[in-house]
């Protein structure tokens, strides 16, 4: 599923980031080589993080 439209981000990608220590949407953008353009799409992005710290 796609996360932001803008960057062409996508699920895995943030889940990915988190994994690897991101801990806002900003910190996951930026380890994906992106940072939020319009931010729709940064409460997505949050939730998914939030769920991958949760399972960690």
């Amino acid at each position: 599923m796609v996360v932001c439209i803008c960057n062409a981000i996508r699920e895995r990608d943030v889940r990915a980031a988190a994994r690897s220590g991101a801990i806002s949407a900003c910190q996951a953008y930026r380890a994906l080589g992106h940072q939020p353009k319009c931010g729709q799409c940064v409460p997505f992005a949050r939730s998914i993080i939030d769920s991958e710290r949760a399972t960690a």
